[in-house]
């Protein structure tokens, strides 16, 4: 069986070689370059085609985002696991975004740094189980926040309207049920319509749907 192809990226030399070392130790991988910023990195996964990039998220002038950017957009088969502190959430967060199977803290024992060099190679998520409950909660307060500003714009005359919209109801039956006129209902579903950049009813009550008007009105 080959070995795990492995590449240390650090800005500090010490950190590379312990992590050389203990990568070297091991009978299944071996470690086949190492850089100390973002451009030296770029060139050596291009040059070495390595399985998997240990990647420090903090570095020096572009620094290990913009480098697990750019391997993973260039060289798919190269996985990139990076290397984090407890307080890196939000660029742990972008880095993943930017292509990164994985993270793992630099607080983190030998074996689970080993394990996520392996679950990289599988395909396999690589994540710290202590910031990965520090991301979903982020994640979480994201989504509450993004819920709550879904209907900012409106006024709750509008929120009531588009209530009953989403239950199915025509312009007509609206009117009667908040006591309107049906060209006043037309006038503020056409308003919605403008404040939502959105093009029609359906599109209405589906963005209402998912984001839970329900909970954002008075029940009746």
């Amino acid at each position: 069986m080959s070995k795990i192809r492995v590449m240390i990226v650090d800005d500090h030399a010490l950190v590379r070689l312990g992590l050389i070392t203990l990568v070297n130790d091991q009978g299944d991988m071996e470690v086949v370059g190492e850089a100390g910023n973002a451009p030296d990195a770029v060139r050596g996964v291009e040059r070495l085609q390595p399985d998997v990039v240990l990647m420090d998220i903090r570095m020096p002038g572009e620094g290990g985002i913009e480098a697990t950017r750019q391997i993973c957009a260039r060289f798919p088969h190269t996985k990139v696991v990076i290397l984090t502190s407890f307080a890196d959430d939000e660029l742990v967060m972008h880095a993943i975004q930017a292509g990164a199977v994985g993270y793992v803290l630099k607080e983190a024992d030998n074996a689970e740094l080993l394990r996520a060099i392996s679950a990289a190679v599988q395909g396999k998520s690589a994540l710290d189980p202590t910031v990965t409950m520090r991301l979903l909660a982020q994640v979480r307060e994201q989504g509450r926040r993004a819920e709550e500003n879904a209907f900012h714009d409106l006024s709750e005359g509008e929120m009531n309207i588009l209530a009953e919209l989403t239950r199915g109801k025509t312009n007509a039956e609206i009117a009667r049920a908040l006591s309107l006129s049906e060209k006043t209902v037309r006038n503020h579903v056409s308003a919605i319509l403008e404040k939502l950049d959105l093009s029609n009813r359906v599109e209405l009550a589906t963005y209402a749907v998912e984001h839970h008007i329900f909970d954002h009105v008075r029940k009746e």
